[in-house]
């Protein structure tokens, strides 16, 4: 069993089939499989449950799993602090993004980067993704972590460095515990249950689910709707309805069978999420710092 081992069979875990694990590890299904079948073989017992709709872990894969995280947890964190430390990595970092990616995604980074960088102050601000973009236009913010500008608000990122971290969707998701829930629908099913409307999400998806929806003719009502990713999330746990949600923020509850997605393939919706920056010389080394802790933080890989 080895690290490599580990990453991939967790990251079948998060993102739900080996398919998915392929891509974001930017390995070919068949690699992904033969590692799978590896580990297994080394450790005598299954870790899938080949089943199941989507790759669950075994009792033996859901302990495996939890162990692994751990580990490569606490790898990340040792690369992190070698990395960083004795950089002299000093002064103030600006950073804008969007609530839900700041929420589950920046603010586990940040803590582990300051950590090893105890002369750095940082600023994080939440706000809507054009707003956010202004600011760092302005010379308000130092670093954007935010879908594609130019996909989604038209906006080219002229004189900003971009860095691509990681490949965002959407899923639609209703509770783990209602056993009606099919596995896949059409656009036209999408009003037959109530519907639960997440509004801050990327704007490409937006215009995509209103083109789907208006081709058929299809007027979409929310029975609730909230900015917070958070809130919605337990409203559909709760069973109240289904609505869209950005795949970053519930791969672990979908794992756990706390949230069923359900395919829709007349709105599937993928964009890239970067980093952008616009460096001086005073914050040169914090930016590019602060990148490398999201990339080992597991971001992006």
């Amino acid at each position: 069993m080895n690290l490599q081992q580990l990453i991939t069979f967790s990251t079948v875990i998060s993102e739900g089939s080996m398919t998915a694990a392929a891509e974001k590890l930017y390995l070919t299904q068949p690699a992904v499989s033969q590692q799978i079948r590896n580990l297994e073989d080394e450790m005598g017992v299954n870790l899938l449950d080949r089943g199941s709709r989507h790759a669950k872990p075994t009792v033996q894969g859901q302990l495996l799993y939890d162990y692994a995280k751990r580990i490569i947890a606490l790898t990340q964190q040792a690369q992190v602090a070698i990395q960083t430390m004795g950089e002299g990595v000093k002064g103030s970092l600006r950073i804008g993004t969007l609530n839900s990616i700041g929420l589950q995604l920046i603010s586990p980074a940040i803590g582990t980067f300051m950590k090893h960088n105890s002369k750095i102050s940082i600023s994080l601000h939440y706000q809507d993704g054009a707003e956010i973009f202004k600011a760092l236009n302005q010379g308000e913010l130092d670093v954007a972590i935010l879908p594609d500008v130019m996909a989604e608000y038209g906006r080219e990122p002229q004189g900003l460095n971009s860095r691509p971290l990681f490949k965002d969707e959407m899923w639609l998701v209703a509770s783990g515990r209602d056993t009606t829930v099919p596995d896949d629908i059409g656009i036209e099913d999408l009003a037959t249950r109530p519907y639960m409307r997440l509004t801050e999400r990327y704007e490409s998806f937006e215009r995509a689910l209103k083109e789907s929806l208006d081709s058929k003719g299809i007027k979409l009502k929310p029975a609730f709707e909230t900015n917070n990713v958070g809130t919605l999330k337990r409203v559909i746990e709760s069973g109240l309805g289904w609505g869209f949600l950005p795949s970053h923020a519930i791969r672990k509850q979908v794992r756990m069978g706390r949230l069923t997605a359900v395919d829709i393939p007349d709105v599937r919706h993928s964009v890239g999420v970067h980093y952008y920056s616009r460096s001086s010389a005073e914050t040169e080394q914090a930016i590019e710092v602060f990148y490398r802790a999201l990339k080992q933080q597991g971001i992006g890989q």
